[in-house]
């Protein structure tokens, strides 16, 4: 049995639907992993487990009725899932990382849940997040750190941190996430998994907390984070779709990733923005990617766009102009947290707050204070936008590092707060974009490399990354240890 913690979503569904192995067993033996591991990592913060093991003895009883057809399932039926804290599971921890919401409980499902739920996928448990989402490095006060699970010393990203860490050490089939500036991409890159940003207004954000507000629920987007590439597109064919809640959500119509042939691809490698300092072994990743790319007969391209260098300036404008919510307010929980008198806490250790929300929150403000910046700055992320689209078309993709280096160590990111862009940048522009992994560098730390489409291409960039999995051999489950330490 050991080895349905090394499977993919899509293998393990269909040994369910086939009857060889049943939903009890699934869910057995990745529950006995979760309770193995979690120790060590601090990933899932909540549990349901006895719960999730009723469901799958209900599932069980349907899957062994004579009149139950394999063709009659749904499609995610009887796999275990976990997802991370912002997005609401009824009776479950919904905080968001803030001391003051501790006490919070969900009393319904998101629709993002309730539609793997209505697939057939059984929700096991909840993951820990950074406090308020928006940083790389997933800690609150609330419920500590997460580590990685390659090396404990290590960040395993952020914000859907804990989504990273418990699928890389095999404790669930796959994870949901979500992506405002980075949040599933950079702990995939960390962690050594799978993770794919949909296409902006395809899935819908009703059930979020803090919920994206106007068009900031474009560039918020819910998403697969999974062991293999194969996983991706299922999943999001479950979750994509307007509810009739969320008002920028529209349908898309989304490809059959197998059909797409490489040869009619074209890819443009970009190593850096122009501004960003990136690491050679990121690097010399998407150098590589690219070679194997061409060695499938890809075509390769060039791309030179100056305005690439203000890609911080551009996100972070998007950003602000997009919502009207100051982040003091969600940090606050509805009332505005007093930012002076916090910093002066958390310098004498007594804030409930932790120093990165407290320094994007300050950001936050001083950045509503620049209008005219703000407005030049939207205006070159559309032309940015405009100028991409049309030089990608239907069949092309960027390859682009999903930070500027492997996972850092704790705390490090703070030395270097604008690297997250690398990622970002996409958010903004609505883009799809699909990480994976590509090797390990020598400290043995996972190398991902970012596949990045134009608006509607999902199946494009998940049919490059399954191309180059095929190559690289892509996940890896770890092996957490038991070292604690974080420093």
């Amino acid at each position: 049995m050991q080895n349905l913690l090394d499977q993919s979503a899509v293998a393990l569904a269909r040994r369910i639907r086939t009857r060889e192995v049943s939903p009890v067993e699934v869910i057995d033996q990745h529950i006995t992993r979760i309770e193995a591991v979690n120790p060590a990592i601090n990933a899932v913060i909540a549990d349901r487990f006895e719960r999730a093991r009723d469901e799958a003895r209900a599932a069980e009883v349907r899957l062994m009725q004579p009149s139950t057809a394999a063709e009659d399932l749904p499609p995610l039926f009887g796999l275990p899932f976990t997802t991370k804290e912002f997005i609401a599971a009824e009776g479950m921890p919904l905080s968001a990382g803030i001391w003051s919401r501790r006490e919070t409980r969900a009393t319904e499902d998101a629709e993002t849940i309730r539609r793997l739920r209505n697939a057939g996928a059984i929700l096991v448990g909840i993951t820990n997040v950074p406090e308020g989402g928006l940083w790389l490095e997933t800690y609150n006060t609330v419920y500590g750190h997460t580590l990685n699970p390659w090396n404990p010393r290590r960040t395993s990203g952020g914000s859907s941190g804990g989504e990273g860490a418990i699928i890389s050490a095999g404790g669930v089939a796959f994870g949901l996430g979500a992506d405002i500036g980075g949040s599933i991409r950079i702990p995939a890159a960390f962690c050594g998994i799978v993770g794919h940003k949909p296409t902006g207004r395809m899935v819908p954000n009703t059930g979020l907390w803090p919920l994206p507000e106007g068009e900031l629920s474009a560039y918020h987007v819910c998403g697969p984070m999974t062991r293999r590439v194969e996983d991706v597109m299922p999943i999001l064919r479950t979750l994509a779709g307007p509810d009739g809640v969320d008002p920028v959500t529209r349908p898309w119509t989304l490809e059959d990733e197998t059909k797409i042939d490489l040869r009619d691809v074209t890819v443009y490698p970009l190593e850096t923005n122009g501004r960003t300092r990136v690491w050679n072994r990121m690097r010399v990743a998407v150098r590589e990617a690219t070679d194997a790319l061409a060695a499938r007969g890809a075509k390769i391209g060039q791309l030179d766009l100056p305005s690439m260098r203000r890609a911080f300036e551009i996100w972070s404008a998007m950003m602000t102009t997009a919502g009207e919510t100051l982040y003091t307010e969600v940090l606050g929980n509805g009332t505005p947290v007093a930012l002076p008198r916090e910093f002066l806490r958390v310098v004498r250790g007594r804030s409930r707050h932790t120093l990165p929300a407290l320094i994007v929150a300050a950001a936050d403000v001083l950045a509503r204070r620049l209008p005219g910046t703000l407005d030049r700055m939207v205006q070159a992320g559309r032309a940015l936008q405009h100028d991409l689209e049309d030089i990608l078309g239907p069949r092309g993709v960027l390859l682009h590092p999903p930070y500027t280096r492997p996972a850092p160590r704790h705390f490090g990111p703070l030395i270097t707060p604008f690297d997250f862009v690398c990622t970002a940048l996409f958010n903004v522009m609505e883009f799809p974009s699909t990480t994976l992994p590509v090797g390990f560098d020598r400290h043995g730390l996972p190398v991902g490399v970012q596949v990045i489409g134009r608006r509607g291409a999902d199946a494009l960039t998940v049919a490059v990354a399954s191309a180059l999995e095929r190559d690289f051999g892509g996940w890896r489950r770890s092996e957490p240890r038991a070292d604690r330490r974080v420093a």
